[in-house]
């Protein structure tokens, strides 16, 4: 079974990615991390130093979520692409053809208090009318089965 995983070493990634081990260790699965850097909108020495450090956290991240699958004996390898997280995602869905796509919901609210909850779920509501979110958009566009883990 191919699993991808669209890791971003936030919070809700990691725990997307122990829920992910925890449901489908017994399928021996093969896991894909993908990490999306997306590009500055402008080229200045200032957004380039920027999108440096991201790439930089990213790897690391991805180092470090590889070996928590290898202390777990899962196979495991990772992906970084760059560009929109949305785009990107689904293009890495369509050339891989995994089996199943898990992504956490994002949250910006580290506190899970009632007042955080509902500042979040007025954010979602918003950003789905006026962008939409990476989960509504692959929801609507992927072609194998999405797996959305809530934030928690």
């Amino acid at each position: 079974m191919k699993i991808m995983l669209a890791y971003d070493g936030s919070r809700n990634a990691r725990l997307a990615l122990a829920r992910t081990v925890t449901l489908f260790c017994d399928l021996k699965p093969t896991l894909l991390l993908v990490a999306v850097a997306e590009n500055p909108r402008d080229i200045t020495s200032g957004n380039e130093e920027l999108f440096q450090q991201e790439l930089d956290e990213l790897k690391g991240f991805l180092k470090e979520a590889l070996e928590m699958c290898e202390a777990e004996k899962i196979a495991a390898d990772s992906m970084l692409l760059e560009g929109d997280a949305r785009k990107m995602l689904l293009y890495a869905t369509e050339k891989i053809r995994p089996d199943i796509l898990v992504i956490a919901r994002h949250s910006h609210q580290p506190d899970g208090g009632f007042i955080a909850r509902s500042l979040t779920y007025f954010v979602d509501e918003l950003d789905y009318m006026t962008f939409g979110s990476v989960s509504s958009f692959l929801a609507r566009r992927v072609q194998c089965p999405l797996l959305i883990l809530p934030s928690l």
